[in-house]
C-alpha cells in the first residue's frame, strides 16, 4: 500500500469529466452513429503533478522535495504526493495514474525508484504522462544525463516548463521477468559490486559502500570471460555495460556518443583481464579518461546477448545490474523497447 494526499477539487472535476463523457457517448448512439467516438486531445494538459516519493531515499534531502513542491505550487500547479512503502509501489502508481488528471508524473528518489516508474510508464506507452525527476539517490545518473540542476527552482522549472524528449528504454530479458532500463545494464565487475552492496549499507554509507565493495571484488577477482554478441558479431570481454546514456555512476562519462533519445544502444567492452586492469579502468573513469583508455572500446548496436564463456572456476551466480540494482542473472538478451517514455529536461 502507499500513502496519498489528494486535492478534492480535482476528484470532483475528474468525476464530472467522466459523467460528461458517458452522457456524450449515449447521445452519440441515440442519433444513430455506430462508429467509435473520438475526442480531441487537450491543447493544455492539466496543471497537476503526481509526485511519487521514496521516503527512504529522501530521508536526507526531504527539504529539497518540500522546496520543489512549494515552488511548483507557487506557479499555480497542483501537487499530489504519494509515498511508496514497498518495492513495486512506484511501478504500480506509474502504470495506473490518471493521465487525464495529471499533466506530469514526477518521481523523487534514486535511480532504482526511477527505474520502477520507467517500467510502469513503458507498460502503458501512449497513455502515459511525461516524467520529471527530483533526484535523491546515491549516483543520480539520469539527472546528470538530463542536465538537471540541483536547486528547487531549477527542478520545478523542468516539471512545469520542461522540454520533452522521447526515450525508448532498453529492455533486458533473462531468467526472470523482463526489465526496462533508462540508463544501463551491466555484467561482470560492476554487476558484482552492485550485487554485493545491500540496501541498508547503501543507505548508510552511500558511494563509500561501492568503493568498499569494489576493493573486495578486486581482491577476489577471477578472469571470467563473457561472450558478447552485438547485432550478430561476436566479442569477448572481462566486463560489459550496455548503456543508453553517456554517464555512469554519477557525472562520469563511459559512452560519449550515447543519448537517451537515440536509436542505438552503446556496448562498453572492457577487454583486459585481471584485478589491476579492473582498478585501472576505475581510476580512468574517475579521471574522465575511460573512453581513451587502452583495452576499452564502445560498440553501437541494436541487439545484444551476454553469456558466460568461461567462469574461471568462480562457480557463483553471474549477476546483471539494471540501473544500479541487482536485477537478473546471465545469460541475458538486450534490445530497445518498442514503447516510448516521455522525459522532461530543462527547456
Amino acid at each position: 500500500m502507499w500513502k496519498v494526499s489528494t486535492d478534492t477539487k480535482y476528484v470532483v472535476r475528474d468525476c464530472a469529466v467522466r459523467i460528461g463523457l458517458c452522457m456524450g457517448a449515449v447521445a452519440w448512439r441515440c442519433i444513430g452513429c455506430d462508429s467509435p467516438m473520438t475526442f480531441a486531445q487537450a491543447t493544455h494538459p492539466a496543471k497537476s503533478v503526481l509526485l511519487i516519493l521514496n521516503p527512504t531515499a529522501g530521508r536526507r534531502r526531504r527539504g529539497l522535495v518540500d522546496a520543489v513542491v512549494r515552488r511548483v505550487r507557487s506557479l499555480d500547479w497542483t501537487v499530489d504526493t504519494v509515498e511508496t512503502t514497498a518495492s513495486g509501489d512506484a511501478r504500480r502508481l506509474a502504470e495506473t495514474c490518471d493521465a487525464g488528471r495529471y499533466g506530469v508524473i514526477a518521481v523523487a528518489g534514486g535511480d532504482g525508484t526511477i527505474n520502477e516508474v520507467v517500467n510502469g510508464l513503458a507498460a502503458r506507452a501512449a497513455t502515459a504522462p511525461p516524467l520529471a525527476i527530483v533526484p535523491l539517490g546515491t549516483a543520480n545518473v539520469l539527472a546528470h544525463e538530463l542536465g538537471l540542476g540541483s536547486t528547487a527552482s531549477a527542478l520545478a522549472g523542468a516539471i512545469t516548463a520542461g522540454r520533452e524528449i522521447l526515450m525508448h528504454p532498453g529492455r533486458a530479458s533473462g531468467s526472470g521477468l523482463p526489465r526496462c532500463f533508462s540508463l544501463m545494464a551491466g555484467a561482470g565487475f560492476d554487476a558484482k559490486v552492485v550485487a554485493g552492496v545491500s540496501a541498508p549499507l547503501k543507505r548508510r554509507w552511500g558511494k563509500v559502500a561501492y568503493v568498499w565493495r569494489s576493493l573486495i571484488e578486486a581482491r577476489r577477482y577471477r578472469p571470467v570471460r563473457y561472450a558478447v554478441e552485438i547485432d550478430g558479431v561476436a566479442h569477448e570481454a572481462a566486463s560489459v555495460i550496455v548503456t543508453h546514456a553517456r554517464h555512469y555512476a554519477g557525472p562520469y562519462i563511459v559512452a560519449p556518443e550515447a543519448s537517451l533519445d537515440g536509436p542505438l544502444l552503446h556496448v562498453c567492452l572492457f577487454e583486459r583481464w585481471g584485478w589491476m586492469h579492473a582498478l585501472r579502468f576505475g581510476v580512468a573513469l574517475l579521471l574522465g579518461a575511460l573512453p581513451r583508455t587502452q583495452g576499452y572500446r564502445v560498440v553501437a548496436g541494436r541487439e545484444v546477448r551476454i553469456s558466460v564463456l568461461n567462469d574461471a572456476g568462480e562457480r557463483r551466480r553471474q549477476p546483471v545490474q539494471i540501473d544500479g540494482d541487482d536485477a537478473l542473472t546471465l545469460p541475458v538478451s538486450i534490445g530497445l523497447s518498442t514503447e516510448a517514455v516521455r522525459l522532461l529536461k530543462p527547456a
